[in-house]
């Protein structure tokens, strides 16, 4: 409208090597941002049409430059699948100028603004269901490593008001703190998601960039509403975010950060879930495998087990809350890359007991065919 963007399309898409010290660009040894491979914080791909086919490779290139790490072992796959992403994005160019053409400009941004209104309400009606709760059960015994209070006492309101304050903790397997504190206001439905005391910024990769946590949240927000709601930003306007600077959760510009999109997003929730008196623990990590040598790199996360809830009994061998990813197939996988895939099943019994029990994780047996470098980046083994 007017030479201005009225909206914009984005796709994502996970690139298994762009280069770095390990083949697969997820090793489980880095320290500094550098290590993990290719950093770009913006470059157009496409500049008046025409594909910047030079400075991509350049960029896929580039970490060859720094002691120790190798550029994109694939580089053909990279270009291939960055092509992919414009296409996808040119398809949704397309489907939006569809939907205005149809229904009118203002209608189609006006419903936007409707489903972001409406995840807005889903997520206070939640915040006040479970201020509500929280006074009813604030007397109980608390669950381990969490409690929940109330705030100057009991304010209930007739209209479920009230302020309760929920905590919970939990721990990376380096000692590193994950520390939660929710100050939920039922009036209004609102609530201040405050991680002071969390651990600092560490010399490894568990460092998690604030989107991660962002996003962190606003799933497990999703997850609890009594709606069936599209994810979108609107989940989040009834909720403040307070993330010390220097923490794990925001580290500095070059720290190592692969472990915290993997590992610690996983601990996040699960912190998060349990102020929330909603389940228990997942397997708490990715399960990431990487293995490759020069010439290519391949990466997979593994399933595990989902942690049992109030009533019902937690799902073995699955991808848990921010592992939104699928395994390759075993027969693609082997066609593809010198790999022997000799067992791949559940471990019988791990999920741990309980009046609903805990899912059972997962074994895999891989046999390599030639000599590879493989490296595994995992939590609570």
């Amino acid at each position: 409208a007017d030479g201005k963007p009225v909206f914009f399309v984005a796709s994502r898409g996970h690139h298994a090597d762009i280069g770095g010290i390990t083949p697969g660009s997820m090793p489980p040894h880095s320290k500094t941002l550098v290590e993990e491979g290719m950093c770009v914080e913006s470059f157009k791909l496409v500049d008046g049409g025409a594909w910047q086919e030079a400075g991509v490779v350049a960029l896929l290139n580039s970490p060859a430059a720094f002691e120790g790490c190798a550029a994109a072992r694939k580089i053909p796959d990279n270009l291939s699948d960055l092509r992919a992403q414009v296409a996808a994005n040119q398809k949704g160019i397309t489907l939006v100028q569809d939907l205005i053409s149809e229904f009118g400009l203002d209608v189609v941004q006006a419903y936007m603004i409707h489903i972001q209104k409406n995840a807005e309400v889903a997520v206070r009606e939640l915040l006040q269901r479970v201020a509500k709760t929280a006074q009813k059960e604030a007397s109980s015994a608390p669950t381990a490593g969490s409690k929940r209070s109330l705030e100057g006492g009991n304010k209930a309101t007739p209209g479920g008001g009230g302020k309760v304050v929920l905590e919970a903790e939990d721990f990376m397997d380096d000692g590193t703190r994950i520390k939660l504190r929710v100050d939920v206001d039922g009036s209004d439905g609102t609530a201040h998601f405050d991680f002071s005391g969390t651990g600092p910024e560490v010399l490894g990769n568990c460092n998690a960039p604030k989107a991660v946590t962002f996003s962190a949240i606003i799933y497990a927000l999703r997850c609890m509403v009594a709606r069936d709601i599209p994810l979108n930003q609107g989940c989040l306007t009834p909720v403040r975010v307070s993330i010390p600077e220097g923490c794990i959760l925001a580290p500095g510009p070059d720290a190592a950060v692969v472990g915290g999109n993997v590992l610690t997003s996983q601990r996040v929730v699960d912190v998060v879930l349990k102020a929330f008196h909603a389940c228990a623990a997942s397997q708490g990590c990715m399960n990431n495998v990487t293995f490759g040598d020069e010439s290519f790199g391949y990466y997979e996360t593994i399933a595990g087990g989902a942690g049992a809830g109030p009533s019902w009994h937690g799902r073995s061998g699955v991808h848990t809350h921010m592992t939104n990813t699928r395994i390759t197939d075993v027969e693609i996988l082997e066609r593809r890359f010198p790999i022997l895939v000799r067992q791949f099943g559940l471990r019988s019994g791990s999920g741990g007991e309980g009046a609903f029990r805990g899912g059972d994780g997962t074994i895999r047996e891989l046999e390599l065919r030639r000599a590879l470098q493989l490296s595994v980046l995992t939590e609570r083994r």
